[in-house]
């Protein structure tokens, strides 16, 4: 009796999975919906929901006599759910998410507040003030160097601007000889790469990189040095975090080269990177004077500023006039003319070789005056 009752269980059971199983069949959505992240729609969560929960009517089953009228029957019935336009960067109009257009003005004055704050500062003088072993040369050639580093593994461009922010920072508090200084250089890059990257190199790349002039223990005791003195303060914004935003902005009425406007500010951005005397400019600074030279080069005879760009940079043309000044000369190579790594880079035709471009050796005085002083005049 007892083994009669174990075999019907066992056959409800079996019956039970059985159905359970022709209905998984039957209903698709009954299983979760496997998704390609890289087919995932650039918009908003809430108009991907929208469309998700959208009632799709079911096709009925008539012959082939009535299917026209069935259609048009069926037309009306349609459920209809207004999608909202998806999230657009207030700065240019465009559809971008990750933007946050609707935040643009609370994220700027964050950032412009955390460029500002003393701890994410390095001093505009530390190689007069602290430094007695090393010259504004030599810190060029590290950065030079760095670039071509960050090439060589493929790092992306904020990793190379937070390394150099992390250098001129440790640089700002403890006196190094110049035999570590690229210790320095390849310790600080290993921390943004940590900071920055998906997948960062190893410590022994980094090793291998300065041809074994240093130890693993060497980089990992540097490594703790920087993160000690900078007081594991990472996250400052860099020129890249203002370009990001700024270029969006400068590209509103040069539709036809996008690509070019935008690593032609990238060129220029790195160029400041050399240059010891651009440690004093604030990076939002920077990046707006990149912007202004990069719209003078593309187009020499149209005024560079307008109200819009100096509405969202936060500056006047007049503000920028002195870094300009300094980029523009980086660019004629009066500046670190044996400084090559930049410049190679930049020549290459994935970035539109935008490093050969040609530039006028003088910049109209009258392209620095304020725009309320100009539409009077």
């Amino acid at each position: 009796m007892a083994e009669n009752q174990n075999c019907a269980r066992m056959t409800r059971a079996a019956a039970k999975r059985k159905a359970s199983s022709m209905a998984m069949d039957e209903d698709p959505t009954a299983s979760k919906k496997r998704v390609v992240l890289g087919e995932l729609p650039n918009i908003s969560n809430v108009a991907v929901q929208l469309r998700e929960t959208t009632v799709k009517p079911s096709k009925p089953t008539v012959n082939n006599a009535a299917k026209k009228q069935t259609k048009k029957a069926a037309a009306p019935m349609t459920p209809t759910v207004a999608v909202p336009a998806p999230s657009v960067d207030f700065e240019s109009g465009s559809v971008d998410p990750q933007m946050c257009g609707p935040y643009v003005s609370d994220i700027s004055a964050y950032l412009r507040e955390m460029e500002a704050k003393p701890k994410q500062r390095p001093l505009h003088d530390y190689i007069e003030k602290l430094q007695n072993d090393l010259t504004p040369n030599m810190r060029g050639v590290l950065v030079d160097w760095l670039v071509e580093v960050a090439e060589e593994y493929k790092l992306v461009s904020d990793t190379l601007y937070l390394t150099v922010s992390y250098v001129d920072r440790f640089l700002s508090m403890k006196p190094i000889n110049r035999q570590r200084l690229q210790l320095v250089g390849v310790s600080a890059m290993l921390i943004a790469s940590k900071y920055e990257e998906i997948s960062p190199p190893k410590v022994e790349d980094f090793v291998y990189i300065t041809d074994n002039t240093f130890t693993k223990q060497d980089v990992v005791t540097m490594e703790a040095d920087i993160l000690l003195a900078l007081q594991f303060e990472l996250g400052s914004p860099t020129i890249k975090t203002f370009l990001r935003r700024f270029t969006r902005v400068a590209q509103e009425d040069f539709n036809e080269s996008l690509l070019q406007i935008e690593f032609l500010c990238c060129y220029l951005s790195e160029l400041s990177l050399l240059d010891y005397s651009c440690v004093k400019f604030l990076p939002s600074l920077l990046a707006a004077s990149a912007v202004f030279l990069a719209r003078f080069i593309i187009r020499p005879k149209q005024h560079p500023w307008n109200q819009m760009l100096e509405e969202y940079t936060k500056y006047k043309a007049s503000d920028l006039q002195q870094c300009v000044g300094i980029i523009h000369d980086l660019y004629l190579s009066r500046r670190g003319n044996g400084l090559e790594a930049v410049r190679n880079k930049y020549k290459h035709h994935k970035f539109k070789c935008v490093a050969t471009m040609p530039v006028s050796p003088e910049l109209p005085l009258a392209f620095f005056e304020d725009v309320t002083i100009r539409e009077k005049a």
